[in-house]
């Protein structure tokens, strides 16, 4: 899950649109996640407008309304101006409980990530053998998870069901799946469909084909956080969409294979951009890479693109993910939609992304979300 902030809703905010906290309580009973805004005057200031999110979500589904599917299914979001062909299908399921006995982080009951807060400008910190060996074993586990999720890929999947899938498998390994309830985010794996970038809220929509889906893992286990994400095809896709798969992968592993103790942060971006240009695809700024280790966002900031002014230097100990997000086309900005979750591309094109957390070592780096080839981007020699 990519490090980012959530900002004031309103579209009239005073404040020039701050990161935010104070949540709309009616959106957060409804299912409807992430309608943040900085104080009560931008809340109150939009709020007939903001009522309509209300009726839509509670209404009696009538059939003649455009809105509403004939299978129960609804778009939250009626009157908003969506940039793709992609829509919500709510209503959203609950929220899934987690045994007691699992260890939590301590955002899991109140969606605050008050550690995170508090250690937010400390510099990025090396890992003791025992947490480096804890760091091994989480995300491990994050890779069994993302490929038990990406064995149900198929056209007629509900993402929901996917994050039925990831919710059950993490908890079956004693683990608390990190996307849950985070700011409030109410599932347990975000999933991302053709121009959604990142943080896709899973949903009745079904999986179609020709889509292309981001399964996006995260998990907390013995006190450590691990995170990895992977793009992959349903059925068939078209030509574009195979290449912006290669292109993202191709992109990662070449700056991965920078990584080494003295490796500046900055020059990530400075190996991905030019890969990204020369296949037809830009970068997205908006979100970045991030450090990972008993927090789940944290020091370093790991920017993809050129000239960035990433602060810092790989030493061994360090434990950080690299995730590229990557759009066909020129236009690397982004919408978000009214959840204030899920970021679409600017022109409704597609996007890829690929994730692995890293360790620096004394002689270079380890990938310790590595999996098995994928033969479907890389081909079979």
């Amino acid at each position: 899950m990519s490090s980012t902030t959530v900002l004031c809703q309103s579209n009239t905010c005073i404040n020039g649109n701050p990161p935010s906290r104070l949540e709309c309580p009616t959106c957060s009973k409804l299912g409807i996640k992430g309608s943040y805004f900085c104080g009560q005057e931008c809340f109150k200031a939009g709020c007939k407008t903001h009522k309509i999110v209300h009726d839509l979500a509670t209404r009696q589904p009538l059939l003649e309304d455009p809105n509403i599917n004939k299978d129960g299914t609804f778009n939250p979001f009626g009157s908003f101006k969506f940039t793709g062909d992609l829509r919500p299908k709510y209503p959203l399921s609950p929220m899934r409980p987690v045994p007691a006995h699992i260890k939590r982080p301590d955002y899991a009951e109140d969606g605050n990530p008050i550690s995170e807060a508090r250690r937010a400008s400390t510099l990025a910190r090396a890992l003791n053998p025992e947490e480096q060996e804890k760091m091994r074993t989480v995300c491990r586990l994050g890779r069994e998870i993302l490929d038990i999720a990406a064995s149900h890929i198929k056209p007629g999947v509900t993402t929901d069901f996917i994050d039925e899938v990831v919710h059950n498998a993490t908890i079956e390994r004693n683990a608390y799946p990190s996307p849950l309830n985070y700011r409030g985010f109410p599932k347990s794996v975000c999933l991302s469909v053709n121009e959604v970038i990142c943080h896709g809220i899973p949903d009745q929509r079904k999986l179609q084909e020709g889509d292309i889906v981001n399964i996006d893992i995260s998990l907390y286990y013995d006190g450590f956080h691990g995170d990895l994400n992977e793009t992959y095809p349903v059925g068939r896709v078209d030509e574009d969409s195979m290449k912006l798969m290669r292109t993202t992968r191709q992109s990662l592993d070449a700056a991965i294979a920078i990584c080494k103790p003295g490796a500046l942060f900055r020059d990530i971006g400075k190996t991905i951009e030019p890969i990204a240009r020369a296949n037809g695809c830009t970068v997205v700024r908006t979100y970045c890479g991030h450090g990972i280790n008993d927090l789940f966002h944290c020091a370093p900031n790991v920017p993809h693109y050129a000239k960035n002014k990433a602060i810092g230097t790989m030493k061994p100990g360090m434990t950080f993910t690299i995730e590229p997000m990557l759009n066909l086309g020129h236009n690397w900005d982004l919408v978000h939609w009214p959840d204030n979750w899920t970021a679409t591309t600017i022109d409704g094109k597609r996007s890829a992304q690929f994730e692995e957390t890293l360790l620096i070592t004394e002689t270079g780096v380890e990938v310790l979300t590595a999996g098995k080839r994928r033969d479907d981007l890389l081909g079979s020699s």
